[in-house]
Formats: structure tokens, C-alpha cells, sequence
């Protein structure tokens, strides 16, 4: 797996701020340098690619997503991203920030949490042109030495407020999804910060104040999972992460993990994926080239 951190902070366009924006007539890489992100790579920021014109296959966490017109596609950080070939055919923007800009913006943005489990958001007619706009002004601005950085978290802050309002347009509102959604929310956020602890459903339970039927009948509406489900697979999805950028034992992963038992994880990773460990990592490396 690529570690592409010193590459990336080469790239940023304004002097106090890591962002990154291309277009199709804007900011494009050469093509020596373009290669080197077409290998799996650990996302090491926040990346988005809005397509108004065109197509194109991006394989995320070992996921294949098809980007087409008014499409976008957002990717978080320490995701595997594969994407696809250099296409010269797409009228797009890309844009790439990392945790420090997105902290300086004036309000958080949920659907960065990807709570409705769904990373290709479709942009209504009108958002498009706002959206392009948006990106435009962006580009204009990171031609000028010194660019105001005021301005551009202004423009990003309209950007991502324009994707976290289609993200959550495609769930239908119903009564009480609000109450629910935000709750479910908070059961992924617990099970990001506490994921190696392997919680209990009962501990969750008390920390988010539901009984259990609650949020098995709220994890299950929003991620088609029970909560027990939900986070075996999360865990073995952080297992396929590091396999994938590190060359560690079974038995070391299984340990940063929590697991008190590598066999057991072992036969929890053949479950849920298919593969043996072995097996995955021996994908993995032909992916990557190695």
C-alpha cells in the first residue's frame, strides 16, 4: 500500500490551508505524477468528485461505485480509494481537504459521519449550476498568490452544505426519522471512538439511553444490519484497511483490534468477507503492484 502523504502536502494550492481543487481545465497533475494515485491508496484526507459530465468506476473499501452526470462522490479519510484511469471524456471537479480546513468552517456537516451508509450523492438540476459556481470561484481564487483564505471557506462552506443537503434529500423524511437518524448517528460515532473495546450492545445501550430493541430497530432501518452485525462488520472492515497498508501479523492485527483470540478472528474475517486473511492479502498486494 502507497503511503502518499509527502506527495499530497506537495500539492496543496494555498499557502495556510491543505486543499486541493482540479477540473477538467484546472489544476490537472502531470501524467508521471497522475499514475502514482491510480495504485490503492489510504485516504489521508477528505477527497470529492462531482461529475456533470461523463462516467466514471471508483473502488472504495473494496466497494466498486459507478459516478456518473450530476453525481458525487465522496471518500473519507483512511478509506482505500482505487481510482479509475485518467479520462479525458468527464466534465468534473475534484477537491481534497484534510481534518484542520474542515475544522475552520463555521458548522459540521453530518453526512460526513455517512450515516444512510452511502457515498455516491445525486445533485438535483439546480444545486448543479450553485455547486459549479461554487468550484469556479474556488479555482479563480487558488490562481492568485495570497488568495484571501476567508473567501475560500466561503465557497467550501457552500459546497459541502449544497452535498450534506442532497445526502440527506435521498432518504425520504418521515415522522420521527429525524430523532432516529440523529440517534443513529450517535451509535456510530461511539462505535468509531470506542471500535478496538468491542462495547457491548448492553454498554451502548446505556451510553445512548435506548433499551435494545430501540436500537437494533433503529441501527437495522439505517444500515439494513443488526447493531451486533454493524459491528463485527466494521471491525473486519478495519482489518481490511490495514491489511491492506501494512505488512503486519494476523496475529497483531487481531490484537490492535481487540481481539483476545486471532483464530476467532480469523474465522470472523472469513465470514464476513469470503477470504482468508491470507487470501485478502494476497489481492491486496497484487493490487498494489508488490
Amino acid at each position: 500500500m502507497q503511503d502518499l502523504s509527502k506527495v499530497i502536502q506537495t500539492l496543496k494550492q494555498h499557502e495556510k490551508l491543505f486543499i486541493v481543487v482540479k477540473s477538467n481545465t484546472f489544476g490537472q497533475l502531470s501524467d508521471e505524477l497522475a499514475a502514482t494515485f491510480l495504485r490503492p491508496h489510504k485516504k489521508i484526507q477528505y477527497f470529492f468528485l462531482f461529475i456533470k459530465k461523463g462516467h466514471a468506476v471508483h473502488k472504495v473499501d473494496m466497494q466498486y461505485i459507478d459516478v456518473s452526470d450530476n453525481q458525487l462522490l465522496f471518500v473519507l479519510p483512511c478509506q482505500i480509494h482505487i481510482p479509475p484511469p485518467k479520462h479525458q471524456e468527464m466534465e468534473y471537479y475534484k477537491l481534497s481537504i484534510d481534518e484542520q480546513c474542515l475544522s475552520l468552517l463555521p458548522k459540521s456537516f453530518p453526512f460526513l459521519i455517512n450515516p444512510l451508509q452511502n457515498q455516491l450523492v445525486t445533485i438535483k438540476e439546480d444545486a448543479v449550476q450553485r455547486i459549479s459556481w461554487a468550484f469556479e470561484s474556488l479555482c479563480q481564487l487558488l490562481q492568485v498568490k495570497d488568495s484571501p483564505t476567508t473567501l475560500i471557506i466561503t465557497y467550501l462552506d457552500s459546497i459541502l452544505t449544497e452535498i450534506n443537503h442532497a445526502y440527506f434529500q435521498q432518504q425520504e423524511v418521515q415522522s420521527g426519522v429525524n430523532e432516529k437518524l440523529a440517534k443513529y448517528i450517535a451509535f456510530k460515532l461511539l462505535v468509531e471512538k470506542e471500535l478496538t473495546q468491542h462495547l457491548s450492545i448492553e454498554e451502548i445501550c446505556r451510553r445512548l439511553t435506548v433499551n435494545t430493541t430501540y436500537l437494533y430497530n433503529v441501527v437495522k432501518e439505517f444500515s439494513g444490519l443488526s447493531a451486533k452485525e454493524y459491528l463485527n462488520q466494521r471491525l473486519i472492515l478495519e482489518a481490511q484497511r490495514r491489511l491492506y497498508y501494512s505488512e503486519i501479523s494476523v496475529k497483531e492485527i487481531a490484537f490492535e483490534l481487540g481481539f483476545n483470540d486471532p483464530d476467532y478472528f480469523s474465522r470472523l474475517f472469513r465470514k464476513i468477507t469470503g477470504y482468508t486473511v491470507s487470501q485478502f492479502t494476497s489481492e491486496a498486494r497484487n493490487l498494489s503492484g508488490y
